[in-house]
Parts: C-alpha cells; sequence; structure tokens
C-alpha cells in the first residue's frame, strides 16, 4: 500500500495510472475503520484497478463542534486493516490539504429538499460540509469508481445529487450495511458506547424489524409510535423514526402497499448518536 499525504503527489500518481487505462475505485472514511468499511474497499477491488481509501476527519460537517473532538481516532489500526486486505492506495491528507483557503466562505451546494429533513433538519450544515469536503476528495482523487455504505442512507442521496450537478461523475455503487451478530449496525461510533449503552443500541435495528413484518397499507403512524416507545423503554432519546420514499426520502403518513419504502432512525444512546435504516419495499 503507498500512503500519500498531499493532494499534487496523489493526484499525478492517479493521473498516470488513469492514462494505463486503470480503472480506479475510491472508498472516502474518517477513520475509525470497521468490516463495514473493509466490505467497501472489497467491493471496490472486485470491480476496479486500483482502490484508493482516503482517512480525513473533516470539520465542516461537524455542527457541533464537541461531536467533532470526541470523534474516535485509531489510525494505527485503520493502516494495518487497509494493509491486511489489499488497499492499494491511502490518502491521508491534514485539513490544510483539503481547505487551503480555510474552512470560513466556502459554497453552497443546492441540496433541495434533502437537505431540510431527518438529518439535515437536526444537524444544520452537515450536508453542505458532507459536500464541501467530498467535491474535494473527488477532484483529487478522479475516480471511475465511488463506494458508500447505505448505512447513511440520507447521505447517499445527496452525494447522488452532487454528481449530477457535477458534469463528469464516477459510477457511485452503494453498498449494504453490515452489522454485527446482535444486529447493530456497524459505525465508527459504536466505540463511544459504554458496556450498558452498546447492550442496548441493537433496540434500533429490532424496531427497524419490527416495523417491517407490522408494515402494511393505509396509516403509518401507528408503526412509528410503536417503535419510539419500544426505543425510549430501553433508554433512547429520539431524534426521528421516520418512514419515508426510498428514492427522495419524502415523508410517508399513508402507504398504498407497493411504493419503495424505507424507515430511517437517528437516536441517542446516552451521549452517542446513533442511525440505521431499512428498505421495507423495493
Amino acid at each position: 500500500m503507498i500512503l500519500f499525504k498531499r493532494s499534487l503527489e496523489l493526484a499525478k500518481y492517479l493521473e498516470s495510472r488513469r492514462n494505463s487505462g486503470l480503472r480506479i475505485g475510491f472508498v472516502p472514511t474518517m477513520g475509525a475503520l470497521h468490516n463495514g468499511h473493509i466490505s467497501l474497499i472489497k467491493a471496490s477491488m472486485g470491480v476496479t484497478d486500483l482502490t484508493v481509501c482516503s482517512i480525513f476527519v473533516n470539520p465542516t460537517q461537524f455542527n457541533d463542534p464537541k461531536d467533532f473532538k470526541k470523534y474516535p481516532i485509531t489510525l494505527e489500526k485503520d493502516i494495518y486493516l487497509l494493509e491486511k486486505n489489499g488497499t492499494h492506495v491511502l490518502f491521508l491528507p491534514d485539513p490544510a490539504e483539503i481547505y487551503p483557503d480555510g474552512t470560513h466562505h466556502l459554497e453552497h451546494y443546492d441540496l433541495g429538499y434533502l437537505e431540510t429533513i431527518l438529518e439535515g433538519q437536526y444537524r444544520p450544515g452537515h450536508f453542505q460540509g458532507v459536500c464541501q469536503v467530498m467535491h474535494r476528495l473527488l477532484r483529487i482523487v478522479g475516480p471511475t469508481d465511488l463506494f458508500m455504505g447505505e448505512k447513511d442512507y440520507q447521505q447517499c442521496l445527496v452525494i447522488k445529487r452532487l454528481l449530477e450537478t457535477g458534469g463528469s461523475q464516477p459510477s457511485f455503487h452503494t453498498c449494504p450495511t453490515l452489522r454485527e451478530s446482535d444486529g447493530l449496525a456497524m459505525s465508527s461510533r459504536n466505540l463511544r458506547l459504554g458496556d450498558m449503552e452498546r447492550a442496548n443500541a441493537p433496540a434500533i435495528y429490532e424496531a427497524l424489524q419490527w416495523i417491517r413484518e407490522h408494515l402494511h397499507s393505509g396509516d403509518l403512524s401507528g408503526l412509528v409510535e410503536n417503535a419510539r416507545s419500544r426505543l425510549m423503554e430501553r433508554g433512547f432519546r429520539v431524534d426521528y423514526i421516520e418512514l419515508a420514499r426510498a428514492e427522495n426520502l419524502e415523508k410517508m403518513v399513508q402507504w398504498d402497499g407497493h411504493s419503495p419504502l424505507v424507515a430511517l432512525i437517528a437516536a441517542f444512546q446516552g451521549e452517542t448518536r446513533l442511525i440505521d435504516n431499512l428498505v421495507l419495499a423495493h
């Protein structure tokens, strides 16, 4: 594995590989890697010639500075995992490489409705930060293929919108959520859970499964309220439980029984905010 810290050096290296006809896969991360990230690496290696992973904790997507400071850093372990799994290139920039002019007065992206709901509502400015860093990373790496996890369902839709407005674009691959044996979605934030919190955390997936098992056409509000009660009984503080159209996250109060549907949850266990989702109908 080759490690780059400088944007220009990485871009030059990758340009020569593209000119040789190689297909380049890109897996952007913020580190604290787990098997979910590794599944993205493997997905890239399955369809591309060269896989690039980036590790950069992006300051502009944290609406809470305390959350940014508490984000887990496990760089030595991350490098080991990437090497062990055959990653070709690691991009490890510092903030000045991504934001050479600082993080003030950055561009604004038109994300429409997606920025006003769910994560956009509870984390103001979050998706602007996501687009700011992704625009820069994509410009540096210039991949033919981009790989991201479906656990961040709304983020994947935001990135699709970013790519649609950016002219030339890589093929975008959303990969299934990987879960622990008890159903908890793999996430870097799981490292912040205490023992009791970790024991309670799978209740999010249990609530999603309960919704799927009891899904019916017509009024959906009862499903949402039941799931909320289940999570509150396990000590969660719920930001949202939503049933929405899978293609655009439009809130669904009534369901016709066949439109593609996704359930999404964000809730705190202790001080750790967890998100998860489950596609209920394709």
